[in-house]
């Protein structure tokens, strides 16, 4: 587990990258982490190649999409996926919403990611608050897309905590009159 890493990497044995190139793959290398105890999947790039043999070091929030603890076994297998063109995110608190510019702000942060898969939950931090999101669409279709060297247009849903204002009746406000038809 890697402690507080706000990116979508992975650190692999030096193994790993013996077999990944004698495999000819397309880069960037992406890869699909699952969990077949809980039926869990994710995706992620590659940080470097200095793990022990045997070993997968990850993000803890990529550790809580899959389900998994300490010393869990995972399977890697390398995939190409598509660039992403449309990504539909929801906060998990408005608190996201109150920064000036929250797109712009995320764009900064999504360049650490190599590739975003529908249903996971990612972590980005700004101004040393954490912010949880929740990836709920890709496109083009599929489960996950690259978002590395891609224009990828970000849409908002409605924040997990956020109640919409109630609705003001027009008599709350004092601006109504009673009438009648003859």
């Amino acid at each position: 587990m890697l402690p507080c890493c706000f990116h979508s990497k992975v650190i692999m044995p030096p193994s790993a990258l013996n077999r990944l190139a004698s495999l000819h793959m397309d880069y960037p290398m992406l890869f699909e982490l699952s969990n077949g105890a809980s039926n869990r999947i994710s995706h992620c790039g590659v940080l470097e190649f200095t793990a022990d043999e045997g070993t997968i070091y990850m993000p803890y929030w990529m550790m809580q999409n899959l389900l998994l603890q300490e010393g869990d076994s995972v399977s890697v297998k390398n995939v190409s996926l598509p660039k992403g063109t449309y990504v539909k995110l929801q906060p998990h608190t408005k608190d996201l919403l109150d920064i000036s510019n929250p797109k712009a702000m995320l764009e900064r942060r999504l360049r650490n990611y190599s590739c975003l898969s529908r249903g996971d939950t990612i972590m980005v931090e700004y101004n040393k608050n954490k912010y949880y999101i929740d990836v709920l669409e890709t496109k083009p279709g599929g489960n996950a897309v690259s978002i590395v060297d891609t224009d990828c247009e970000v849409d908002f849903a409605p924040p997990l905590d956020y109640k919409p204002p109630k609705p003001i009746n027009a008599k709350d406000r004092g601006y109504y009159v009673t009438y009648s038809f003859d």
